[in-house]
C-alpha cells in the first residue's frame, strides 16, 4: 500500500466511502486542496462541492454537502452532512431541486435567501458531478 492513504467519508446515513487512494482533491471552505500520502495533519471545514478520488488512471467523483475533514499522514476522515458518488446522483431529482431553488430566488419576498442559495448550489453541484460518471 505504498503511496496510498485511507479515505473514509461518513454521513449521518452511514459510511459512503472507505477505500485507499493515491490522491484526493477536496472543496475546503478556504478553497480546494489536495492530499497525498504523508500529508501534514490538518483539520478544516468543507463547503458544498466535489471531491475527486484518484487511483492510477481512474478518477471518481463525489458530491459533498458541507462538513469537516481531518487529514493525517495515513488517513483522511470526512464528516459530511451528505455525500454521494457521481453514479448514485439522481439527475432528474437534482434538476427539479435546481428549478425549485431558482423559483424561490425569483420571488424576492418572504424567502430565506441563504437557504435558497445553498439549495441552488447543492443542485448545481450535483448536476455537474453527475455528468462526470
Amino acid at each position: 500500500m505504498e503511496n496510498k492513504t485511507r479515505l473514509e467519508v461518513v454521513t449521518p446515513y452511514g459510511i459512503t466511502v472507505s477505500e485507499d487512494f493515491e490522491e484526493i482533491t477536496i472543496a475546503g471552505s478556504e478553497g480546494e486542496f489536495g492530499v497525498l500520502a504523508g500529508h501534514a495533519n490538518l483539520i478544516t471545514t468543507l463547503q458544498i462541492g466535489a471531491m475527486q478520488i484518484r487511483n492510477g488512471n481512474k478518477t471518481e467523483y463525489l458530491f459533498v454537502n458541507s462538513g469537516y475533514a481531518e487529514v493525517a499522514p495515513d488517513k483522511v476522515i470526512v464528516l459530511a452532512d451528505s455525500a454521494e458518488r457521481s453514479e448514485d446522483i439522481n439527475i432528474d431529482r437534482a434538476m427539479e431541486a435546481k428549478k425549485r431553488a431558482e423559483e424561490r430566488l425569483k420571488q424576492q419576498e418572504n424567502i430565506d435567501f441563504a437557504r435558497a442559495n445553498a439549495a441552488l448550489q447543492r443542485a448545481t453541484t450535483r448536476i455537474m458531478i453527475a455528468g462526470k460518471k
